[in-house]
């Protein structure tokens, strides 16, 4: 049986947990906050696989599942490729580009596996929209905009950019199959806090091998919101293209998605503007968090690398930092290869 040993059992370490135990593995879990093991134990964790120290059960643990905060997302997951582990951690894989390159490059050279936590990729209407996009069905795309808010407690150990924005950043990556080129970006923080609590990010990203050309866009444009400030729980995809354009709402367990096949027809005295047909569109509902840990343990059997490798966190982070660097400058990013 796989024994997995999961590090940290706190805010988001408590879903890792529960997913984790859907699943025949032998697990261990870490903490250096008693409270936390308590809660464990309360699951049915036994007080011999609990510990406050991680280190008593490395030898142990065949995988490591690591859901501590954001800054020690680094130092924990190179000491556990450095020991042979395969590896899951929580988004993002790291602070900074620099050492997210370093830990793809040391899951490739030590043959590990390496799991970054970007859930939304999980999702059924996610997975949807890829292959509709793929099948060049909403023709050639002119916009994707994503909105990530929603009122709520703000992270301590980042901005809303790395906490939340990041998040639809994976996504568009996912859905346009590259990262974007170029970055503009607005950080605000309306709370005073030193970090950002609101964004607003606009990205280029390449042609999709289904574009036509279309005068002077050359690739996909893409809009990123995410902030602590709005009422209501937004988590929203809306695909605009010139056959056809999808919303898809994340908050939603059921008819996620609505298509709708409004043109724009051009006439002699300009265009017209045709409504189309609504649909909505059933998709699976399994639990994206599931999905993602089935992902990982069968990624540890297969030893094929996972839908969201190091190298895609790596992707994610590097534009988190160009449109800090954005923001800072008042300036667009390039982000080149």
């Amino acid at each position: 049986m796989l024994k997995m040993l999961l590090l940290g059992a706190g805010r988001w370490g408590k879903h890792y947990l529960r997913a984790a135990r859907s699943f025949p593995i032998e697990l261990f879990v870490a903490d250096p906050r008693p409270r936390e093991l308590a809660d464990a134990a309360a699951l049915g964790i036994s007080a011999s696989h609990l510990s406050t120290d991680y280190r008593e059960f490395v030898a142990r643990a065949d995988a490591v599942a690591i859901a501590t905060p954001a800054e020690t997302h680094f130092e924990l997951t190179r000491s556990m490729l450095a020991a042979g582990k395969d590896v899951f951690v929580e988004k993002p894989l790291a602070l900074n580009a620099s050492e997210a390159s370093e830990l793809a490059r040391l899951a490739d050279a030590s043959e590990r596996i390496l799991q970054v936590g970007h859930v939304f990729r999980f999702e059924a209407g996610a997975r949807w929209l890829r292959e509709e996009i793929l099948s060049g069905r909403f023709g050639t795309i002119k916009l994707v905009r994503t909105d990530f808010s929603g009122f709520k407690r703000p992270r301590n150990d980042t901005g809303v950019l790395f906490a939340d924005g990041i998040h639809f950043i994976d996504l568009l990556n996912y859905l346009l199959g590259a990262p974007p080129v170029r970055v503009l970006a607005r950080l605000t923080d309306f709370l005073g806090r030193g970090m950002d609590d609101q964004c607003f990010l606009t990205l280029d990203y390449p042609p999709l091998a289904t574009d036509r050309p279309r005068g002077e866009c050359l690739g996909v444009l893409a809009t990123l919101e995410a902030g602590y400030h709005v009422p209501d729980k937004v988590r929203e995809v809306m695909v605009l293209g010139t056959e056809m354009s999808a919303t898809c709402d994340f908050t939603k367990l059921h008819d996620q998605i609505v298509c709708v096949n409004n043109r724009h027809l051009r006439t002699r005295d300009g265009f017209e503007a045709l409504d189309g047909n609504l649909v909505k569109v059933t998709t699976d509902q399994s639990e994206p968090l599931l999905a993602e840990w089935r992902a990982f343990l069968d990624s540890i059997v297969t030893r094929k690398q996972p839908l969201v490798d190091g190298w895609a966190g790596y992707d994610a982070v590097r534009v988190v930092e160009g449109a800090m660097k954005s923001a800072r400058d008042g300036l667009a990013v390039n982000l080149g290869a």
